[in-house]
């Protein structure tokens, strides 16, 4: 996995966090944080969209392929 889908990846648990915050608790950490309809909260938002864009390769991929890949120090 590279470095871009490895941070792909952690922006993605980051937004499901984030809704299963709104969704059980009505509670959402990202406009708590940045404020709710700032700019930033929008960046946000739109990072976690492409990352979540990113991580439809990985569905895709074939698991030996994904757990076998090799480690970038050992090339």
């Amino acid at each position: 996995m590279s470095g871009i889908q490895r941070l792909a990846l952690l922006f993605t648990i980051i937004g499901a966090i984030n809704w299963g915050l709104i969704g059980f608790f009505g509670f959402n950490l990202v406009a708590t944080i940045f404020g709710d309809g700032s700019a930033l909260t929008r960046i946000i938002y739109g990072i976690v969209g492409i990352a979540g864009l990113i991580n439809l390769g990985l569905l895709f991929k074939p698991s030996a392929e994904v757990s076998r890949e090799p480690r970038p120090e050992l090339r």
